[in-house]
């Protein structure tokens, strides 16, 4: 019976674990073109998210099997409801993540979660146009990731051949992400402060800039002007939530811990490609730090997580 109570409350926030080990393992693959690294560790990272991946999907279609009435109420909550789309995400993500370690592989969960994604985001969107209960304070930075995720699909999609539909699903992400954003601040400057267990999805807002840098300049081909100002804006969110890291390393742990980790990792990879492309000394030592950042972020959250397993504070009831 205590195994049945912890798997109806099985989160799908989970699903932000597989973003962060892609993100790392992406981190990673950009790394070893940039810096002295031997050990090619992307591809032991790349299986080991992609099991992740599986066990997941497999424990919440059980819960889905067993508890389907958890699984609708997680769909009408204003923010349990925009993890969903992280399931597709990670897709894409894996997708990208296995591009050149087995392309038939890669395309085939980038074309699935690409897929899922474009449907998540239109039920999602129909859903806030026709909404009879959200209020400004249910926004915070979770509400980009059904719409604002689509900016991800070009990383691999133009390496496929698939430029137009990469340029469709840019163009969907980078309008709403500054449509959100606006809505966001707002909320944030006028507002009551968010709750406590949701300020770390603060670190969601470094992602759409930081990865639509990257998707831009596959798309164009070049670092231009364009990619400068969605990478430097990125580097500007992160200077501003490192001001602030006391105030998020004395939260306690939530799983939405896990919202440090891929926006961190597409800082990195950002940063290390226009280090890269630009022959810069000091983004090369920026970048370097952040990997080193990024590497103790994933395994720090990895160990609280399995500790919060162990403790039974993960898969309860909430408030």
């Amino acid at each position: 019976m205590a195994t049945e109570s912890r798997l109806q409350h099985f989160p799908n926030a989970f699903f932000a674990m597989i973003m962060g080990f892609s993100g790392l393992t992406l981190a990673f693959e950009k790394a070893q073109t940039v810096l002295p690294i031997g050990m090619p560790v992307n591809a032991p990272l790349a299986v080991f998210a992609l099991a992740l991946f599986a066990l997941l999907l497999l424990v919440y279609l059980l819960k889905w099997i067993r508890f389907p009435a958890a699984v609708k109420k997680e769909m009408q909550h204003p923010v349990r409801m925009n993890f969903f789309p992280a399931i597709s995400i990670s897709l894409i993500l894996l997708g990208t993540c296995f591009l050149h370690l087995s392309p038939q592989l890669a395309k085939a969960l980038w074309m699935t979660g690409a897929g899922l994604h474009l449907m998540m985001t239109l039920i999602i969107m129909g859903v806030w146009m026709h909404h009879e209960h959200f209020e400004i304070n249910h926004i915070n930075p979770s509400w980009f990731i059904p719409v604002v995720g689509n900016i991800i699909v070009p990383i691999a999609g133009v390496q496929f051949g698939y430029t137009e539909l990469s340029w469709f699903f840019f163009s969907i992400g980078l309008v709403f992400w500054l449509v959100l954003m606006t809505i966001f601040f707002y909320r944030v400057f006028f507002h009551n402060p968010m709750p406590v267990k949701l300020m770390p999805t603060f670190f969601i807002l470094i992602a759409p800039p930081a990865v639509g840098c990257l998707s831009y300049t596959r798309l164009a081909g070049e670092v231009d002007g364009a990619s400068r100002i969605l990478f430097y804006t990125g580097l500007y969110l992160t200077l501003l939530l490192a001001t602030q890291v006391r105030r998020f390393a004395s939260l306690p742990f939530f799983l939405s811990w896990w919202a440090y980790s891929f926006p961190l990792a597409a800082m990195t990879v950002a940063t290390l490609m226009m280090a890269q492309t630009l022959q810069s000394a000091f983004l090369t030592g920026l970048g370097a730090v952040l990997l080193v950042v990024l590497c103790v972020v994933i395994t720090g959250l990895l160990l609280l997580t399995l500790r919060a397993l162990v403790a039974g504070k993960i898969c309860v009831p909430e408030d």
